[in-house]
């Protein structure tokens, strides 16, 4: 026979397991919506590497193939296999050897896209709660895996052609 002080303890100690992992399967994921080109494997190889926290945020589960989020409320969010930027008049930053370009239309929600690389993943981040510097910092090794194809340039790294001098007398 049980002592009654064990089976009160085994029966509290069941409840309190029961009641955890109710709660933590609760917890609702965080809906997103695939990119166009989720299903390239490349993307496939991005989510197994991503990073238990980014910029001291957790991760969260999503509903969507081939994105990420961390956060709770969610402030940095992954997708991966969206369009491929071409080239744009907006800042193009290379943060550990990957080269984003950053979107500030939406402030204080930044978009990084990467540039060169195909598929293309883009970084939805709060600024108010994450720097953005160190988020794609956290992010590079798994990006890292797709690789560069074309990088970002600048004004200073185009050549302007000048005119041929004149032969006139």
């Amino acid at each position: 026979m049980i002592p009654r002080s064990l089976a009160l303890r085994s029966g509290a100690a069941a409840t309190v397991l029961l009641g955890t992992l109710l709660l933590t399967a609760c917890a609702p994921a965080v809906p997103l919506d695939p990119a166009a080109d989720a299903t390239n494997p490349a993307c496939a190889d991005v989510i197994v590497h991503l990073p238990e926290s980014v910029s001291d945020q957790p991760e969260r589960e999503t509903n969507a193939q081939a994105t990420g989020a961390w956060g709770d409320p969610a402030t940095v969010l992954l997708h991966c296999g969206v369009t491929v930027p071409g080239p744009t008049t907006l800042p193009c930053l290379n943060v550990n050897g990957i080269d984003w370009i950053e979107d500030d239309s939406d402030a204080p929600l930044y978009r990084y896209t990467t540039y060169g690389r195909d598929p293309a993943v883009e970084i939805v981040i709060d600024s108010t709660a994450v720097s953005g510097t160190n988020t794609l910092v956290d992010l590079a090794s798994a990006i890292s895996g797709i690789p560069a194809t074309a990088a970002c340039v600048g004004a200073d790294d185009v050549a302007i052609p000048t005119p041929a001098p004149s032969t006139a007398p």
